[in-house]
């Protein structure tokens, strides 16, 4: 018995295909072109039909179930099966990328691996746990640190202080000590020294509020290099006791000294050399000429010998900020030197 005559193979459109011609049946037709890994594919449906209809000739013509389907429209979105019937006409784009794998795509992917036999000669051992790393060293120094690095961006090449500052922050002696007295300081920026110079003494170190804030003196008088890196680890030393003690009593002398010999003893890389030589170290440099400081911050106020000033500081108002304050300054030094440099290319 013959068998029923099969339908004629269906044949998708090519995007090669020419537009249809004016007055002919497919003037009730809408194109849309859909994207697939890269290739195009041109449907013509009729102008009532919707997005649930595109979804069925997408699976007679590719093979791809409406489950599988994601067509991402611009100016819409990316549409999600099960499909509401849209019309077509409505979309505000005919040019649509459908996101799909096709059934030899997931087969592949799914079909089960042979596995490789294991060779006799080097038998797998279980997994240890590393005793190389101390978590909880790392947490303590994640916990115990100086949070922000704050380099001033108006003072010639910051990106060079911001490395001194890092290379502090990362002095494994200046760990230790932070683990051991559970030091946290929000900020740890560079001093101007301009603004603490006077005729009689110069400042080479502040702590404001016992932590928030540690200002170091990094840079050399005339702003041609940077100090000597042990007489500013020092000072960061003598900042750090601080954090306890506001006045210079022997509480704080005792604290000082032993911070100064945990940072010496703790770090293994023999004293903590700097960077480079060129960069962070000034051999006429010994830290004689200038005090450390007056005291810790209160509330605002620098106590400098039981009596000082209530908000003083440099000649940018500096003095009395608090982190915030600090940060959201230079963030404006920052915007406005992109300005000055954008005024000024614009002018070229």
């Amino acid at each position: 018995m013959a068998s029923p005559p099969q339908p004629p193979e269906r044949v998708p459109p090519s995007a090669d295909d020419p537009p249809p011609k004016e007055g002919s049946s497919s003037d009730q037709a809408i194109s849309l072109v859909i994207s697939h890994h890269g290739t195009p594919h041109i449907f013509h449906l009729p102008v009532t039909s919707s997005v649930l209809d595109l979804s069925a000739e997408i699976q007679a013509t590719l093979a791809i179930p409406p489950a599988s389907q994601k067509l991402l429209i611009p100016k819409l979105g990316l549409l999600k099966p099960p499909f509401a019937p849209t019309p077509l006409i409505s979309l505000p784009s005919k040019k649509i990328q459908l996101l799909a794998s096709t059934p030899s795509e997931i087969a592949s992917v799914s079909a089960p691996r042979t596995a490789s036999p294991l060779r006799s000669s080097s038998p797998l051992k279980a997994a240890t746990p590393s005793k190389t790393h101390d978590w909880r060293k790392a947490q303590d120094e994640a916990t115990y640190t100086f949070h922000t690095l704050l380099p001033l961006p108006y003072l010639p090449d910051p990106e060079r202080s911001r490395r001194y500052l890092a290379r502090l922050r990362d002095d494994a002696g200046i760990k230790a000590a932070m683990r051991k007295h559970k030091f946290s300081v929000g900020v740890l920026t560079e001093m101007n020294p301009a603004e603490h110079t006077t005729h009689e003494s110069k400042t080479l170190g502040l702590n404001r509020n016992r932590g928030e804030v540690i200002e170091l003196r990094l840079r050399t008088d005339a702003y041609d290099g940077y100090r000597d890196y042990k007489v500013i680890r020092k000072t960061l030393c003598h900042e750090l006791a601080h954090n306890v003690f506001g006045d210079h009593d022997r509480n704080f002398w005792d604290l000082t000294g032993a911070i100064e010999k945990e940072v010496e003893r703790g770090d293994w890389r023999n004293g903590g050399r700097a960077v480079s030589n060129e960069e962070f170290y000034n051999p006429d440099d010994r830290g004689e000429d200038g005090h450390v400081d007056g005291g810790g911050w209160s509330g605002g106020e620098f106590v400098l010998g039981g009596g000082g000033k209530e908000g003083s500081g440099g000649a940018d108002g500096r003095g009395g900020m608090n982190r915030r304050e600090l940060m959201a300054k230079a963030a404006e030094e920052r915007m406005k030197r992109q300005a000055r440099t954008e005024g000024g290319s614009g002018g070229q």
